[in-house]
């Protein structure tokens, strides 16, 4: 039996389904990740064809039955819809990027109220411009590691627990930091430079970013890829954020 029931929601992401509906793939704040159906969304006197968008931030209401897997929506209204976000391809890319690794990294029906509002504050973040996107995403990205049980120790070595860091540092994807002294107790190394190793501490402390260079920003998301792909092999890392050609 269906209950009728009402939540916020984030559109992961949207496909045609049929003649003239929808499917689309959200994140809400009471049931995690579903998939609903959309009837007619296509059609031209469609009521919620439009508000249901990738990357609209909703109020919606859910004809929910917990043996159906897709669910049917039966409301929904637009909380925000970040305009300048989508008239910029570059915030574009990364907010696409967001909502791909939610996809990829959450389960469905896996409540996290601090992810949801963290989806929500990022986009706004990124809608609004205060920072570079690419330094927002990476908050994000360091956010969400560590939400999801993969987090990225940069904080001390992993052998000896130093903090002090010279030039000689490296990551384990196993263990962690490993200064240039531990080095040689632990095999599959990957180079990370004292800039970097920064950057990412920055990143993960919610600390201003200085004038760190394009290079470093992307470096670092690179690494949280790396990272990513060793810890889940299914990942085959952001492609949202190829999409576009870089500035």
């Amino acid at each position: 039996m269906s209950e009728i029931v009402k939540t916020e929601a984030i559109v992961l992401s949207k496909m045609n389904y049929g003649d003239t509906s929808s499917i689309a793939s959200l994140f809400t704040e009471e049931f995690g990740k579903i998939s609903v159906i959309v009837k007619g969304a296509r059609s031209p006197k469609s009521k919620y064809g439009k508000i249901v968008d990738q990357l609209n931030y909703l109020s919606i209401v859910l004809y929910k039955k917990e043996s159906r897997e897709i669910q049917l929506l039966s409301g929904a209204d637009i909380i925000e819809h970040y305009p300048s976000l989508k008239n910029d391809l570059d915030k574009l890319r990364y907010a696409y990027g967001v909502a791909e690794l939610v996809k990829n990294l959450l389960a469905e029906h896996e409540v996290n109220k601090r992810i949801f509002r963290g989806i929500v504050k990022i986009l706004s973040i990124i809608n609004s411009g205060a920072e570079k996107p690419e330094i927002t995403f990476g908050r994000f990205f360091i956010f969400l590691l560590k939400e999801t049980g993969y987090e990225i120790q940069v904080n001390s070595c992993a052998i000896c627990g130093k903090i002090k860091f010279d030039s000689n540092l490296y990551y384990n994807f196993d263990k962690g930091l490993i200064c240039g002294e531990c080095t040689k107790t632990v095999v599959d190394n990957y180079d990370i430079n004292l800039e970097l190793l920064r950057y990412l501490n920055c990143l993960k402390n919610n600390e201003s970013t200085g004038n760190f260079s394009n290079l470093i920003l992307q470096k670092a998301i690179n690494f949280m890829e790396t990272h990513l792909k060793y810890h889940m092999p299914d990942f085959k890392g952001i492609s949202s954020l190829k999409l576009f050609n870089q500035r």
